[in-house]
């Protein structure tokens, strides 16, 4: 594994990367926190059906959101691995793929939402509507957790990446890492011990600031002279 050359070409790439990053950032935490979050209550299937008929475009502008997230990590997943090829190409190919199999489940999992919403525009049809779109809802949030699986591996690669890269501090690689280990301690815990899950979330407050100190970091490179 050889360390980065810093040339024009990966500077720019390394800006439009880090660019990318803060528009996931930004529409990935505003669509499920200060979207999505209060009109969800995974506990009350009536009040979380009279919540969202409320506000729909809140609701939709929640999806719109994701899907714009879903689109910049696509092209993030692409660009990372055209930084990172040279130095490593197995390694940076292997992270590219686990992200994007992440950003597929997740945009996969919109789909859920929206089943979501068309069964609460037809509850006059159905019996217990509100506990099937509740569902559906629950349905997407174990849909991005299984995201996150892979979203973890992606980071724990990434982690090693620019911890050899030469291009960035090696603190940058231990918290991209770190991250990845929190992703998948907080899936697992979602799938096979879902009690201990809402003890573990504020840990996903390490995995917000290993990522934004990243992006901002990408976002900051400077050209070579």
């Amino acid at each position: 594994m050889t360390a980065l050359t810093l040339t024009q070409g990966l500077t720019r790439k390394a800006r439009f990367a880090g660019l990318l990053y803060l528009v996931i950032i930004v529409t990935g935490l505003g669509a499920e926190l200060a979207l999505r979050a209060p009109l969800i209550d995974l506990g009350d299937a009536d009040a979380t059906a009279a919540a969202i008929l409320a506000a729909p475009s809140q609701f939709r502008f929640a999806i719109a959101a994701d899907i714009v997230m879903a689109l910049s990590d696509a092209g993030l997943a692409i660009l990372l691995y055209l930084i990172f090829r040279a130095m490593a190409p197995g390694l940076a190919l292997s992270a590219m793929i686990f992200r994007l199999i992440q950003t597929v489940l997740i945009g996969a999992s919109l789909m859920a939402l929206l089943t979501a919403w068309l069964v609460l525009n037809r509850a006059e049809a159905l019996a217990d509507a509100s506990t099937l779109a509740l569902v559906f809802l629950d349905l997407h949030t174990h849909g991005y957790d299984l995201g996150l699986v892979f979203f973890g591996v992606n980071s724990l690669i990434m982690g090693l990446l620019v911890w050899r890269s030469g291009l960035f501090a090696k603190a940058f690689g231990a918290g991209l890492a770190l991250a990845g280990l929190v992703y998948l301690i907080g899936s697992s815990l979602r799938f096979f011990a879902p009690d201990l899950s809402s003890a573990f979330m504020p840990a996903y407050g390490l995995t917000i600031l290993a990522e934004m100190a990243f992006c901002l970091r990408l976002l900051s490179q400077k050209a070579p002279r």
